[in-house]
Protein backbone atom coordinates (compact mmCIF):
# COMPACT_ATOMS: atom_id res chain seq x y z
CA UNK A 1 0.00 0.00 0.00
CA UNK A 2 2.59 2.62 1.06
CA UNK A 3 4.44 1.82 -2.87
CA UNK A 4 1.27 2.67 -4.74
CA UNK A 5 0.70 5.69 -2.57
CA UNK A 6 4.14 6.62 -3.17
CA UNK A 7 3.53 5.83 -6.97
CA UNK A 8 -0.05 7.83 -6.47
CA UNK A 9 1.57 10.77 -5.53
CA UNK A 10 4.73 10.54 -8.22
CA UNK A 11 2.19 10.66 -10.55
CA UNK A 12 0.13 13.59 -9.74
CA UNK A 13 3.05 16.11 -9.02
CA UNK A 14 3.76 15.18 -12.73
CA UNK A 15 0.15 15.63 -13.39
CA UNK A 16 0.26 18.71 -11.68
CA UNK A 17 3.45 20.36 -13.11
CA UNK A 18 3.26 18.96 -16.69
CA UNK A 19 -0.79 20.95 -16.50
CA UNK A 20 0.81 24.15 -15.29
CA UNK A 21 3.34 23.97 -17.96
CA UNK A 22 0.57 23.18 -20.69
CA UNK A 23 -1.87 26.37 -19.43
CA UNK A 24 1.12 28.75 -19.70
CA UNK A 25 1.61 28.17 -23.22
CA UNK A 26 -1.78 27.66 -24.13
CA UNK A 27 -2.54 31.15 -22.42
CA UNK A 28 0.92 32.48 -24.85
CA UNK A 29 -0.82 31.05 -27.68
CA UNK A 30 -3.98 32.20 -27.68
CA UNK A 31 -2.97 35.89 -26.08
CA UNK A 32 -1.45 36.44 -29.52
CA UNK A 33 -3.96 34.27 -31.74
CA UNK A 34 -6.90 36.93 -30.22
CA UNK A 35 -4.53 39.51 -30.77
CA UNK A 36 -4.01 39.01 -34.37
CA UNK A 37 -7.85 38.08 -34.63
CA UNK A 38 -9.23 41.53 -33.26
CA UNK A 39 -6.01 43.43 -34.57
CA UNK A 40 -8.37 45.58 -36.58
CA UNK A 41 -10.94 45.80 -33.85
CA UNK A 42 -11.55 48.52 -31.37
CA UNK A 43 -10.67 45.79 -28.23
CA UNK A 44 -8.14 46.62 -25.54
CA UNK A 45 -5.58 44.16 -23.86
CA UNK A 46 -7.66 43.58 -20.87
CA UNK A 47 -10.15 42.28 -23.72
CA UNK A 48 -8.09 40.33 -25.37
CA UNK A 49 -6.33 38.66 -21.82
CA UNK A 50 -10.11 38.24 -20.93
CA UNK A 51 -11.30 36.04 -24.01
CA UNK A 52 -7.76 33.82 -23.99
CA UNK A 53 -8.74 33.19 -20.09
CA UNK A 54 -11.84 31.99 -20.61
CA UNK A 55 -10.59 29.98 -23.92
CA UNK A 56 -8.05 27.90 -22.10
CA UNK A 57 -9.93 25.36 -19.99
CA UNK A 58 -11.57 24.37 -23.21
CA UNK A 59 -8.24 23.98 -24.92
CA UNK A 60 -6.75 22.52 -21.67
CA UNK A 61 -9.86 19.78 -21.38
CA UNK A 62 -9.20 18.81 -24.82
CA UNK A 63 -5.51 18.09 -24.61
CA UNK A 64 -6.30 15.84 -21.28
CA UNK A 65 -5.11 12.48 -22.75
CA UNK A 66 -2.03 14.14 -24.36
CA UNK A 67 -1.06 15.61 -20.37
CA UNK A 68 -2.15 11.88 -19.34
CA UNK A 69 0.04 10.37 -21.13
CA UNK A 70 3.06 12.42 -20.61
CA UNK A 71 2.88 12.27 -16.96
CA UNK A 72 2.72 8.77 -16.73
CA UNK A 73 6.16 8.92 -19.06
CA UNK A 74 7.65 11.49 -17.22
CA UNK A 75 6.63 8.77 -13.98
CA UNK A 76 8.29 5.91 -15.58
CA UNK A 77 11.46 7.56 -17.07
CA UNK A 78 12.59 8.91 -13.69
CA UNK A 79 11.37 5.55 -11.99
CA UNK A 80 13.64 3.85 -14.72
CA UNK A 81 17.24 6.08 -14.08
CA UNK A 82 16.55 5.94 -10.54
CA UNK A 83 16.37 2.29 -10.61
CA UNK A 84 13.14 2.01 -8.38
CA UNK A 85 11.48 0.14 -11.21
CA UNK A 86 13.92 -2.38 -10.64
CA UNK A 87 13.89 -2.73 -7.47
CA UNK A 88 9.93 -2.57 -7.61
CA UNK A 89 10.38 -5.90 -9.90
CA UNK A 90 13.16 -7.65 -7.56
CA UNK A 91 10.27 -7.32 -4.90
CA UNK A 92 7.90 -9.41 -6.41
CA UNK A 93 5.91 -6.63 -7.78
CA UNK A 94 4.29 -6.82 -11.40
CA UNK A 95 3.83 -4.25 -13.73
CA UNK A 96 0.20 -4.58 -13.43
CA UNK A 97 0.52 -3.88 -9.70
CA UNK A 98 2.96 -1.19 -9.69
CA UNK A 99 0.24 1.12 -12.02
CA UNK A 100 -2.36 0.58 -9.31
CA UNK A 101 -1.58 3.85 -8.25
CA UNK A 102 -1.22 5.97 -11.58
CA UNK A 103 -4.59 4.37 -12.64
CA UNK A 104 -6.33 5.01 -9.89
CA UNK A 105 -5.45 8.30 -10.07
CA UNK A 106 -6.26 8.81 -13.46
CA UNK A 107 -9.60 7.77 -12.85
CA UNK A 108 -10.04 10.82 -10.05
CA UNK A 109 -8.82 13.09 -12.28
CA UNK A 110 -11.00 11.94 -14.64
CA UNK A 111 -14.08 11.67 -12.35
CA UNK A 112 -13.27 15.28 -11.38
CA UNK A 113 -12.73 16.63 -15.21
CA UNK A 114 -16.34 15.37 -15.78
CA UNK A 115 -18.23 16.15 -12.35
CA UNK A 116 -16.37 19.34 -11.69
CA UNK A 117 -14.30 21.13 -14.59
CA UNK A 118 -17.14 20.03 -17.64
CA UNK A 119 -19.55 22.96 -15.75
CA UNK A 120 -16.41 25.32 -15.70
CA UNK A 121 -15.93 24.43 -19.32
CA UNK A 122 -19.51 25.07 -20.30
CA UNK A 123 -19.55 28.10 -18.62
CA UNK A 124 -16.13 29.99 -19.77
CA UNK A 125 -17.23 28.46 -23.27
CA UNK A 126 -20.31 30.01 -23.39
CA UNK A 127 -19.09 33.48 -22.22
CA UNK A 128 -16.08 32.89 -24.43
CA UNK A 129 -18.94 32.80 -27.77
CA UNK A 130 -20.74 35.99 -26.03
CA UNK A 131 -17.86 37.63 -25.91
CA UNK A 132 -16.78 37.28 -28.86
CA UNK A 133 -19.76 37.77 -30.73
CA UNK A 134 -19.99 41.14 -29.19
CA UNK A 135 -16.64 42.12 -30.07
CA UNK A 136 -17.25 41.07 -33.75
CA UNK A 137 -20.89 42.12 -34.33
CA UNK A 138 -21.04 45.01 -31.88
CA UNK A 139 -24.43 43.16 -30.26
CA UNK A 140 -25.33 40.42 -28.63
CA UNK A 141 -26.95 37.26 -30.54
CA UNK A 142 -28.22 34.06 -28.33
CA UNK A 143 -30.08 31.19 -28.76
CA UNK A 144 -31.59 29.32 -25.72
CA UNK A 145 -34.15 26.04 -25.76
CA UNK A 146 -36.92 25.34 -23.09
CA UNK A 147 -40.18 23.88 -22.55
CA UNK A 148 -41.44 27.31 -23.55
CA UNK A 149 -40.32 26.60 -27.07
CA UNK A 150 -37.15 28.08 -28.62
CA UNK A 151 -36.28 31.45 -27.91
CA UNK A 152 -33.30 33.60 -30.24
CA UNK A 153 -31.82 37.08 -29.68
CA UNK A 154 -30.22 39.62 -32.37
CA UNK A 155 -29.01 43.04 -31.75
CA UNK A 156 -27.19 45.29 -33.65
CA UNK A 157 -26.47 49.37 -33.44
CA UNK A 158 -30.55 49.48 -33.94
CA UNK A 159 -31.47 47.58 -30.84
CA UNK A 160 -32.65 44.09 -30.05
CA UNK A 161 -34.84 41.47 -31.15
CA UNK A 162 -36.38 38.85 -29.18
CA UNK A 163 -37.83 35.81 -31.29
CA UNK A 164 -39.61 32.75 -29.93
CA UNK A 165 -40.86 29.70 -31.95
CA UNK A 166 -42.69 26.86 -30.70
CA UNK A 167 -40.48 24.64 -33.09
CA UNK A 168 -38.16 24.70 -36.24
CA UNK A 169 -36.82 22.45 -38.84
CA UNK A 170 -33.99 20.58 -38.40
CA UNK A 171 -31.01 23.07 -38.93
CA UNK A 172 -32.93 26.22 -37.57
CA UNK A 173 -33.26 28.13 -40.77
CA UNK A 174 -37.24 27.94 -40.79
CA UNK A 175 -39.04 28.64 -37.46
CA UNK A 176 -42.68 27.97 -36.94
CA UNK A 177 -45.20 29.64 -35.14
CA UNK A 178 -43.02 32.53 -34.41
CA UNK A 179 -43.23 35.85 -32.53
CA UNK A 180 -40.72 38.65 -33.08
CA UNK A 181 -40.55 41.47 -30.78
CA UNK A 182 -38.35 44.61 -31.44
CA UNK A 183 -36.51 46.93 -28.86
CA UNK A 184 -34.96 50.85 -29.48
CA UNK A 185 -31.67 50.73 -28.14
CA UNK A 186 -31.47 51.37 -24.49
CA UNK A 187 -35.45 51.53 -24.77
CA UNK A 188 -38.64 49.51 -24.34
CA UNK A 189 -40.37 47.72 -27.02
CA UNK A 190 -41.22 48.92 -29.99
CA UNK A 191 -42.75 46.65 -32.56
CA UNK A 192 -44.43 43.12 -32.42
CA UNK A 193 -44.95 41.11 -35.12
CA UNK A 194 -46.66 37.21 -35.05
CA UNK A 195 -46.25 34.88 -38.41
CA UNK A 196 -47.13 31.40 -39.29
CA UNK A 197 -43.30 30.80 -40.05
CA UNK A 198 -39.96 32.71 -40.74
CA UNK A 199 -37.40 31.34 -43.57
CA UNK A 200 -33.86 32.60 -42.92
CA UNK A 201 -32.15 33.57 -46.43
CA UNK A 202 -29.56 36.08 -46.61
CA UNK A 203 -29.61 38.61 -44.32
CA UNK A 204 -33.69 39.29 -43.34
CA UNK A 205 -35.81 36.70 -41.93
CA UNK A 206 -38.67 36.27 -44.49
CA UNK A 207 -42.10 36.02 -43.00
CA UNK A 208 -45.35 34.41 -43.99
CA UNK A 209 -48.51 35.74 -43.20
CA UNK A 210 -47.57 38.11 -40.79
CA UNK A 211 -49.17 40.33 -38.63
CA UNK A 212 -47.42 43.78 -36.90
CA UNK A 213 -48.09 45.39 -34.12
CA UNK A 214 -46.78 48.86 -33.45
CA UNK A 215 -46.05 49.11 -29.07
CA UNK A 216 -44.57 53.02 -29.06
CA UNK A 217 -46.81 54.46 -25.44
CA UNK A 218 -49.73 56.63 -26.94
CA UNK A 219 -50.48 54.40 -29.86
CA UNK A 220 -53.66 51.93 -30.42
CA UNK A 221 -51.48 49.15 -31.20
CA UNK A 222 -54.67 46.97 -32.74
CA UNK A 223 -55.91 49.41 -34.60
CA UNK A 224 -52.49 50.46 -35.93
CA UNK A 225 -51.94 46.85 -36.82
CA UNK A 226 -51.16 45.79 -40.56
CA UNK A 227 -51.34 42.18 -41.86
CA UNK A 228 -48.59 40.77 -45.09
CA UNK A 229 -48.72 37.95 -46.71
CA UNK A 230 -45.02 37.88 -46.93
CA UNK A 231 -42.97 40.59 -44.75
CA UNK A 232 -38.78 40.82 -44.76
CA UNK A 233 -37.08 41.62 -41.50
CA UNK A 234 -33.69 42.47 -41.30
CA UNK A 235 -31.46 39.48 -39.53
CA UNK A 236 -27.77 39.83 -38.00
CA UNK A 237 -28.00 36.46 -37.70
CA UNK A 238 -26.58 33.16 -39.99
CA UNK A 239 -27.55 29.69 -39.80
CA UNK A 240 -23.79 28.71 -38.88
CA UNK A 241 -24.26 31.22 -35.91
CA UNK A 242 -27.65 29.65 -35.17
CA UNK A 243 -26.17 26.21 -35.19
CA UNK A 244 -22.97 27.20 -33.31
CA UNK A 245 -24.98 29.00 -30.23
CA UNK A 246 -27.00 25.38 -29.47
CA UNK A 247 -24.94 22.97 -31.75
CA UNK A 248 -21.73 22.77 -29.32
CA UNK A 249 -22.17 20.21 -26.64
CA UNK A 250 -19.22 21.57 -24.93
CA UNK A 251 -21.06 24.64 -23.85
CA UNK A 252 -23.10 22.93 -21.96
CA UNK A 253 -23.03 21.46 -18.50
CA UNK A 254 -23.16 17.90 -18.32
CA UNK A 255 -25.49 17.81 -15.28
CA UNK A 256 -27.73 20.39 -18.04
CA UNK A 257 -27.44 17.69 -20.95
CA UNK A 258 -29.93 15.40 -20.68
CA UNK A 259 -32.91 18.07 -19.74
CA UNK A 260 -31.23 20.02 -22.94
CA UNK A 261 -30.99 16.79 -25.21
CA UNK A 262 -35.00 16.44 -24.13
CA UNK A 263 -35.87 20.51 -25.07
CA UNK A 264 -33.60 19.89 -28.20
CA UNK A 265 -36.23 17.21 -29.34
CA UNK A 266 -39.04 19.18 -28.44
CA UNK A 267 -37.94 21.47 -30.18
CA UNK A 268 -37.64 19.33 -33.52
CA UNK A 269 -33.69 19.16 -33.50
CA UNK A 270 -32.02 16.09 -33.89
CA UNK A 271 -30.26 15.49 -30.48
CA UNK A 272 -27.75 13.06 -31.84
CA UNK A 273 -24.90 14.92 -31.56
CA UNK A 274 -25.24 15.46 -27.85
CA UNK A 275 -25.87 12.49 -26.94
CA UNK A 276 -22.54 10.84 -28.08
CA UNK A 277 -20.81 13.82 -26.74
CA UNK A 278 -22.74 12.86 -23.02
CA UNK A 279 -21.62 9.29 -23.33
CA UNK A 280 -18.31 10.04 -24.48
CA UNK A 281 -18.06 12.55 -21.24
CA UNK A 282 -19.12 9.85 -18.86
CA UNK A 283 -16.51 7.41 -20.63
CA UNK A 284 -13.75 10.11 -20.39
CA UNK A 285 -12.10 8.39 -17.03
CA UNK A 286 -11.69 4.95 -18.99
CA UNK A 287 -10.11 6.55 -21.30
CA UNK A 288 -7.36 8.69 -19.62
CA UNK A 289 -6.95 5.21 -17.85
CA UNK A 290 -6.14 4.02 -20.86
CA UNK A 291 -4.07 6.69 -21.69
CA UNK A 292 -2.22 6.09 -18.29
CA UNK A 293 -1.47 1.84 -19.59
CA UNK A 294 -0.53 2.93 -23.37
CA UNK A 295 2.19 5.31 -22.27
CA UNK A 296 3.59 2.90 -19.15
CA UNK A 297 3.38 -0.26 -21.71
CA UNK A 298 6.27 1.49 -23.68
CA UNK A 299 8.48 3.41 -20.79
CA UNK A 300 8.07 0.82 -18.21
CA UNK A 301 11.75 -0.23 -18.85
CA UNK A 302 15.18 0.08 -17.82
CA UNK A 303 17.50 2.84 -19.51
CA UNK A 304 20.34 0.57 -19.82
CA UNK A 305 18.23 -1.17 -22.40
CA UNK A 306 18.26 1.82 -25.13
CA UNK A 307 15.82 3.09 -27.12
CA UNK A 308 14.11 5.55 -24.66
CA UNK A 309 13.41 8.18 -27.53
CA UNK A 310 11.63 5.50 -29.82
CA UNK A 311 9.88 4.11 -26.80
CA UNK A 312 8.28 7.76 -25.71
CA UNK A 313 7.72 8.71 -29.63
CA UNK A 314 5.96 5.24 -29.78
CA UNK A 315 3.74 5.75 -26.75
CA UNK A 316 2.47 9.33 -27.91
CA UNK A 317 2.19 8.56 -31.49
CA UNK A 318 -0.09 5.39 -29.80
CA UNK A 319 -2.15 7.74 -27.62
CA UNK A 320 -2.76 10.74 -30.47
CA UNK A 321 -3.89 7.19 -32.83
CA UNK A 322 -6.42 6.23 -30.38
CA UNK A 323 -7.57 9.66 -29.57
CA UNK A 324 -8.09 10.14 -33.44
CA UNK A 325 -10.23 6.97 -33.81
CA UNK A 326 -12.28 8.29 -30.59
CA UNK A 327 -12.81 11.31 -32.82
CA UNK A 328 -13.96 9.47 -35.63
CA UNK A 329 -15.88 6.82 -33.71
CA UNK A 330 -17.70 10.18 -32.41
CA UNK A 331 -18.36 11.44 -35.95
CA UNK A 332 -19.65 8.17 -36.67
CA UNK A 333 -21.92 8.13 -34.13
CA UNK A 334 -23.12 11.84 -34.74
CA UNK A 335 -23.81 10.81 -38.47
CA UNK A 336 -25.78 7.92 -37.17
CA UNK A 337 -23.30 5.14 -38.61
CA UNK A 338 -22.64 3.48 -35.79
CA UNK A 339 -25.40 3.18 -32.34
CA UNK A 340 -24.85 6.28 -29.56
CA UNK A 341 -23.31 3.91 -26.92
CA UNK A 342 -20.84 2.09 -29.54
CA UNK A 343 -19.41 5.22 -30.44
CA UNK A 344 -18.91 6.73 -27.30
CA UNK A 345 -17.66 3.36 -25.09
CA UNK A 346 -15.84 1.28 -28.02
CA UNK A 347 -13.22 3.40 -28.21
CA UNK A 348 -11.73 3.51 -24.61
CA UNK A 349 -12.11 -0.17 -24.37
CA UNK A 350 -10.68 -1.20 -26.68
CA UNK A 351 -7.64 0.96 -25.93
CA UNK A 352 -7.64 -0.63 -22.65
CA UNK A 353 -7.65 -4.06 -23.83
CA UNK A 354 -4.78 -3.24 -26.27
CA UNK A 355 -2.42 -1.25 -23.65
CA UNK A 356 -3.37 -4.73 -21.46
CA UNK A 357 -2.12 -7.00 -24.11
CA UNK A 358 1.32 -5.41 -24.64
CA UNK A 359 1.74 -4.77 -21.26
CA UNK A 360 1.15 -8.80 -20.59
CA UNK A 361 3.12 -9.79 -23.50
CA UNK A 362 5.99 -7.67 -22.34
CA UNK A 363 5.59 -8.64 -18.95
CA UNK A 364 5.24 -12.80 -19.68
CA UNK A 365 7.38 -12.76 -22.93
Amino acid sequence: MILHRYFARRFTTGFALITAVFVALVMLVDLVDQARRYSGEDVGFSEILTLALLNAPQTINLILPLIMILATVVLFLSLARSSEMVVTRAAGRSALAALLGPVVVALIIGGLAVAMFNPIVAATSKRYQQLSDTYRSGGVSALSISDEGLWLRQGGEQGQTVIRAWRSNADASILYDVTFISYAPGGGPIQRIEADSAALEGDAWQLKNAKAWPLQAGINAEGNSETFDTLAFPSTLTVERIRESFGTPAAVSIYELPQFIRQLEQAGFSPRRHKVWLQSELARPLFLVAMVLVASAFTMRHTRFGGTGVAVLSAVLLGFGLYFIRSFAQILGENGQIPIYLAAWAPPVAAILLALGILLHAEDG
